[in-house]
Order: C-alpha cells, then sequence, then structure tokens
C-alpha cells in the first residue's frame, strides 16, 4: 500500500476558504463552519481510501504548526483572556488589543506558517481532543488512520522563545508534547503517528542545534526513544532535501519507519545501507508533492528499483515527497485549459492515483492490467511533452546568451543624490506597498469581462473609477507617493504570467497560503518572454490624475519563479533569466513612459533559499544575477524600489545590499525592531521602508501605536533613510480597515515629523 503525509484541506472549490470567511464576518455560525468541516474531511478520505492509511490531523482551520500550539495550550500573555475556537484565530489574526503572533513560511515553499510563541513563564498542558475526535471521524467511517503530527524538534525549532533559556523551555514544552501523546495511546491503543521533522534537513545548523543545546543527538535518541515505547506506531519523515545526520540517529531508536525525501533530497541515496541495515520500514518520498507535472512513472519504477536493491522489497513503502498540500486538488474542473498542456499536469488527486498504480507496479510481479495500461499512457504523455515544439523558443534562449546588461550604470551615492533633486521627497516619505482592496464589486468586474457579459469598454471603466477613487483617497489624506491600486490584477505573479509567452493557467488550481488565502500559481511550461507591454497603460493612466508621483508595480523576476510551479526540464536558474529579461523590457516602458518611481517586488526572494547552508551561494549567485538583469535597465534618475516578505534578514543582509535597490521596504510590524536592527548593525546605506502596521490582521492601529513604532524606527536609522508605510499590500483588507489604518498612519508621521 502507498502512503501520503497529507492532503489539501480547501476543498475541491475552496469550500474551507467561503466557510471561514464567512465565519468571521458573522455570516455563519461556528456550527455550521464545523459542518463543513466534517464534511471536506469525509470527501478527502475517500480520495485517499485505497492508501495504507487516510491522514487524520492534516486538516485544520488555519495552520497545522498553530494547532499543535493551540493543543498544548501555548498561548502568549496577552490571549489568555480568550479561548474555544476564538481564542485560535486570535493567535493567527489577533484581537481588538492584541496582535496576532508573527507568521513565516513554511521553509522554501508559500505557505506560511503561524509562530508560536514560548516563554518559561507559560504553562504548556496537553489536549488532544481534537486530533482524537477527527481519528474517531475517519474509523468511524471505516477507514484506517493514521495521525499526521508536527514533530517537536520542528515544532520548537520554528518557535519564538520570547523569555527563559531554552533548554528549560524546551523541557516544559517537551512535557506536554509527552503527555499529549499519552492521551493519544490511552485512547487510541497502537496508534500510528507520522512525525514531521522537517527540520532536520537543515542538517547541524549552529543556532538551531548548538546554541539552543536542546538539538544534540542524545536528544534527539531520548525523544523518539519515548514515543516508541509508549506504544506508538511512530514515523519519522522528512521532507524537502536530503536528511543523512538525523536518519543515522533515528535508526536508533526503536520507531516503525522513516520517510526521505527521494525527489529533492538525492542524496538520501547514501542512508539506504543503514536502513536495510535495521529493522525500519522506509517509506520512499519518490511522488513530487511540490509540482504539478505527471510523474515519469519508468524512471520512478527505476528509481524504487534501485532502492529495493539495498533495502528489502518488503520495507519500502511508496510515498509522496511531503504533504499534497503544496499542489492543487484535481484536475477535474479545468475545462478551459490547453488539453495537451493539461495532460502534462497532476493534481493531488491525479497524485493519489499515481502512487496507486506505482506501487502495484514495484511491489507485484503480476501487477494489474489497468496499471500496465496507465504505465502505457503516461510514457506516452512524458515522451510527447519532452518532444513538444512548445517548450522550446530558440528567440528566447539566443537572446539570454547574448545578454550583456547586468547591472546599473551608477553606484548607489549617484543615483540617490539625483533621484532626491528629481522627486523632491523628504525624509519619512510616506507611500504603501501597492494593492488596495479587492472588493466584491471589483472581482464581479473582472468576472464579468472574462465571460463575455460586459465588452472592454465597460471593463476598462470601471478599472478607471476605481484607480480615480485610489488616487483622489491617497491625495486626501497625505501620501507622498502614490500607487493606482492594481484593480485589474487578479494576483501579484498571474497577472505578469497571463501577459507573458511560456505561461497556462488553471482555472481551479488554488493551493493554500496561509489560513483562507488561496493563490492560483501560473505554470511555466515553455520558455518565456514578453511579447508586449503589461502594466504601461494603467500606470500612465493613474499618473495622469495626479501631480504627486504614482509608482510603477512589478513582480520580480525570483518572485515569479518562487510562486510558480516551474518546469523540471530546464534548471530554475534558467527559467528566471528568462524572466527576469520581460521585467527589464517593462521597466524600460515605463521609465519612457514618465513613471519615475518603480517597485519591483521579490516578496518570495527569502523563500527560494535551499534548506542546506552548502547550496546557499549557488542559489544567490543566480537569484541576485537575474534581480539585476531585470533593473539594469533603468536609468539613474529612475529610483527603484523592492519588497521582501517575512524574512529574517541576518542571514541575507549582504545579498540585499547587493541587490541595489534604491528602497526596500520590509515586513516587520509583527517583530517590532528586530528585523531592522541588522541593517543598522551592518552599515546598510540604501533607503528602507519598515512596515509600521500588520496588514495581516483586521484591527485598525491608533496614531498613538504607528507614532510610536516610528519612534522606534528611528532608534535604529535616521529619518533619512527611512520611508513609512504599511508591511505588505492592502489587496486582502478591506476598506474600511484600510482607510482609517492609512489615515492614522499618515498622522502619525506628520506628528513624527513635526517634532523632529
Amino acid at each position: 500500500m502507498s502512503n501520503i503525509i497529507g492532503f489539501p484541506r480547501m476543498g475541491q472549490n475552496r469550500e474551507l476558504k467561503k466557510a471561514l470567511e464567512a465565519f468571521w464576518s458573522g455570516k455563519c455560525s461556528q456550527s455550521e463552519l464545523e459542518s463543513v468541516a466534517k464534511e471536506l474531511r469525509a470527501k478527502h478520505w475517500a480520495k485517499q481510501k485505497n492508501l495504507e492509511y487516510v491522514c487524520v490531523n492534516d486538516f485544520s482551520y488555519y495552520d497545522n504548526v498553530l494547532d499543535l500550539a493551540y493543543a498544548l495550550n501555548a498561548k502568549p500573555a496577552r490571549f489568555k483572556n480568550v479561548s474555544g475556537l476564538e481564542g485560535y484565530f486570535a493567535l493567527a489574526r489577533g484581537a481588538k488589543d492584541a496582535v496576532a503572533c508573527e507568521m513565516t513560511k513554511w521553509f522554501n515553499t508559500n505557505y506560511h506558517y503561524v509562530v508560536p510563541e514560548l516563554s518559561i513563564d507559560d504553562e504548556y498542558k496537553a489536549d488532544a481532543s481534537n486530533i482524537i475526535a477527527q481519528y474517531n471521524e475517519a474509523k468511524n467511517l471505516g477507514y484506517n488512520p493514521k495521525i499526521s503530527l508536527i514533530g517537536l524538534f520542528t515544532f520548537f525549532g520554528l518557535s519564538k522563545i520570547v523569555k527563559g533559556e531554552p533548554k528549560e523551555v524546551f523541557r516544559k514544552v517537551k512535557s506536554a508534547y509527552l503527555d499529549l501523546i499519552d492521551e493519544l495511546v490511552a485512547k487510541i491503543p497502537g496508534v500510528v503517528i507520522e512525525f514531521s521533522e522537517p527540520i532536520f534537513v537543515r542538517g547541524w545548523d549552529k543556532e538551531l542545534f548548538e546554541l539552543q543545546c536542546v538539538y544534540d543527538r542524545g536528544a534527539i535518541e531520548c525523544i523518539y526513544d519515548v514515543i516508541a515505547k509508549k506504544g506508538v506506531k511512530a514515523i519519522v519523515s522528512t521532507f524537502f532535501e536530503h536528511s543523512k545526520e538525523f536518519t543515522e540517529i533515528l535508526l536508533k531508536t526503536p520507531i516503525y519507519g522513516i520517510g526521505l525525501d527521494f525527489v529533492h533530497g538525492e542524496k538520501n541515496l547514501e542512508s539506504l545501507q543503514a536502513i536495510a541495515n535495521s529493522d525500519k520500514v522506509l517509506f520512499a518520498g519518490v511522488i513530487d508533492g511540490r509540482n504539478i507535472w505527471v510523474a515519469n512513472l519508468e524512471s520512478k519504477l527505476a528509481l524504487l528499483e534501485k532502492i529495493a536493491q539495498i533495502v528489502p522489497k518488503n520495507r519500502i513503502v511508496v510515498s509522496a515527497s511531503c504533504s499534497l498540500l503544496h499542489v492543487p486538488f484535481g484536475k477535474d474542473d479545468e475545462n478551459k485549459m490547453d488539453k495537451e498542456i493539461l495532460s502534462w499536469l497532476s493534481f493531488a488527486q491525479e497524485k493519489l492515483i499515481e502512487l496507486e498504480v506505482l506501487e502495484d507496479l514495484f511491489k507485484n510481479s503480476a501487477p494489474k492490467a489497468e496499471s500496465k495500461e496507465f504505465l502505457a499512457q503516461n510514457k506516452a504523455i512524458n515522451s510527447a511533452r519532452a518532444n513538444s515544439s512548445r517548450t522550446n523558443n530558440k528567440a528566447v534562449r539566443e537572446r539570454v546568451s547574448a545578454n550583456t546588461l547586468k547591472a546599473r550604470k551608477e553606484d548607489f551615492a549617484t543615483r540617490i543624490k539625483i533621484q532626491r533633486e528629481n522627486l523632491g521627497y523628504g525624509d519619512l516619505a510616506t507611500t504603501t506597498i501597492g494593492s488596495f482592496p479587492q472588493t466584491p464589486e471589483l472581482r464581479a468586474l473582472r468576472q464579468n469581462y472574462k465571460k463575455g457579459a460586459i465588452d472592454k469598454n465597460a471593463y476598462d471603466e470601471g478599472i478607471k473609477e476605481y484607480i480615480k477613487d485610489c488616487v483622489k483617497f491617497q491625495e486626501e489624506i497625505g501620501l507622498d507617493v502614490l500607487v493606482h491600486g492594481e484593480p485589474e490584477r487578479n494576483d501579484m505573479v498571474e497577472y505578469f504570467g497571463e501577459q507573458m509567452e511560456g505561461f497556462v493557467f488553471s482555472a481551479n488550481g488554488w493551493v493554500q497560503s496561509y489560513g483562507s488565502r488561496c493563490v492560483k500559481p501560473p505554470i511555466i511550461f515553455g520558455d518565456v518572454s514578453r511579447p508586449k507591454a503589461m502594466t504601461l497603460e494603467w500606470s500612465k493612466y493613474a499618473q495622469s490624475l495626479t501631480q504627486k508621483i504614482m509608482k510603477g508595480m512589478l513582480t520580480g523576476p525570483v518572485t515569479i519563479l518562487n510562486w510558480s510551479f516551474v518546469r523540471d526540464d530546464l534548471s530554475r536558474a534558467q527559467v528566471c533569466e528568462q524572466i527576469a529579461l520581460g521585467i527589464a523590457d517593462e521597466i524600460d516602458d515605463l521609465q519612457k513612459g514618465g513613471i519615475k518611481i518603480i517597485q519591483v517586488d521579490e516578496a518570495a526572494f527569502k523563500e527560494g533559499y535551499p534548506l542546506r547552508a552548502e547550496n546557499i551561494k549557488t542559489y544567490e549567485e543566480w537569484a541576485l544575477k537575474c534581480f539585476k538583469i531585470s533593473t539594469a535597465v533603468a536609468e539613474s534618475s529612475t529610483q527603484i524600489h523592492t519588497h521582501m516578505c517575512y524574512s529574517e534578514f541576518n542571514d541575507i543582509i549582504k545579498t540585499i545590499e547587493a541587490l541595489d535597490a534604491d528602497v526596500i521596504s520590509i515586513e516587520t510590524a509583527r517583530s517590532g525592531n528586530s528585523l531592522l536592527k541588522i541593517f543598522k548593525q551592518v552599515g546598510y546605506t540604501h533607503e528602507v521602508g519598515p512596515g509600521v502596521y500588520d496588514i495581516h490582521s483586521p484591527r485598525i492601529p491608533s496614531v498613538e501605536e504607528i507614532e510610536a513604532q516610528i519612534r522606534a524606527l528611528l532608534e535604529v536609522l535616521p529619518k533619512e533613510q527611512l520611508w513609512i508605510n504599511p508591511d505588505c499590500g492592502l489587496k486582502t483588507r478591506k476598506w474600511e480597515e484600510v482607510k482609517p489604518s492609512l489615515k492614522n498612519m499618515v498622522e502619525a508621521t506628520k506628528a513624527v515629523r513635526a517634532k523632529l
């Protein structure tokens, strides 16, 4: 039988997203939300019925790390007065008088997790009731359940210690975690638990494993020895890279099985002999849980046979490389996509079939006729894709080879002097990150245009009215640098991909980013180019409405790459360089069209970093090269901004400097000044826009709160270097939240300026 670590939870038609947002807005009750969740779990387990186990506890109302934090009572003191589902959502979304916990990216994916806050003062107490309830749901429906649980070391390693020595805090958390296991064992004798420990693929990370003094070999061996001896049938899985150092340790414990990623962690092959010498079952992650291309079953079968030359076949379970959370639900509703390209794709429910067929072909000397037929079809699909003329554009490849424009013409000191003179902005200039609320009316306008219900003239008039309102509002409150609000854009990557060659889009290929937020990643199937201007028309129109500076808004090449499903027959570096040249063309059109400030967002620059330190240099080299290729065309008088989301900058500050953007805006609202201090420590000279309030929470910050935040920023960097802005785009917020928040931001800035 085959195995997965987790399944998408939003539903085929994003049913959970809709129910959550209805619940948050008071339009549905808790019981109605719970009913939708229960129905979705049943549907998802039905899809998994041919696996060895169905996954329970992979379902979440917001995030699995938050689920575990709540199950351990790891609630920061500011949330002690809220409980139940209200308290759970408060940690993620904030409460009236309490800022939400930080969010950051789940390793090098575009999924966000809520960062637990741990303190020596907190009392941790286990509550496994929700996990047990889901387990019993699946059992009562006739399925064989397996609990998916974040491992203790990954949970602690991804947490933020707000008070106390790490070693002492770890002891308290460990005690509660083991109590949670005891509760599960007491209610479910012989329970199967798959512990996700992706933290182990980072190797012997000094910060995590030495300074915190809790990740030594003895601690890992001891914890899993204790867990297994409690009566748990324990599987410990790592993914996204190899985990050789920790595989060696885990094999010394009495766990049942070990899960390894052979798609993104080729060096896991070096652990096979040690696994063979143990009694462990190998959950071999050979079907890619992160990308959407049809598996080459012939090559996967060859890989499994190679593994079976060392590890006995009866101790190998064919598995996905990681949770299928990172891919769309299924292809059933993809009626508009090019049929040839659609045949090359495999989403979550299709991957379940691939696993089932692969297991049959691998394990049985006489596979089913259906499996043989599926294999023949799979060979034909992969051959057609490999030989298709649609994936190779000679002109694009020749342009990449011939490109000589690699960096901007003058250094920052020269550029910023020219820009300050030409642009005329003062200290603590105010702006936003780019997007304004995507209202239901705006979405309906775009949908009606796509469906043909309205013509282009009606659509354009609707977009113009929205832009006029945005410009008028920004002028009224006194923002210094304006944006047009991006009403014509569905998504910051999808919008550009739709206008570039080499991309294709699904109709319903939604993937969870955080909470109820879903994205529909572009699919890069061929060579990339930009046939015509993408943003010039609307940027020029917006600029015509005001005497103030209007920013042009672009998404950077690295972010477009990292937030897309990328072809697997070229290197990521090659694909990124093609995108960079397309963005360079757009920058040139904008500056020639009179746009003086252009923001090239690299929100996903950090999340593309390799998880192993030894691979970082290579990534930085090509990612830097691509960003600089895209901006090299900018004249010295054209100010280039960039934006980065949820990044720990300590380890990449030199790389950020090397990007050579004139202004960088960053998300710091949930973490105070801790992220900003590194800019001062390294003597960062370019201009910086730290977020002064958190846009991922619906709460409206007061003037006094923002004024205090600005003063705190001024303790770190001088006023001449600082811009004032929210910490991210405002697309997901509502106007009734955005308007008072931005007004308060401008008023707070004016108050600080007056006292300087």
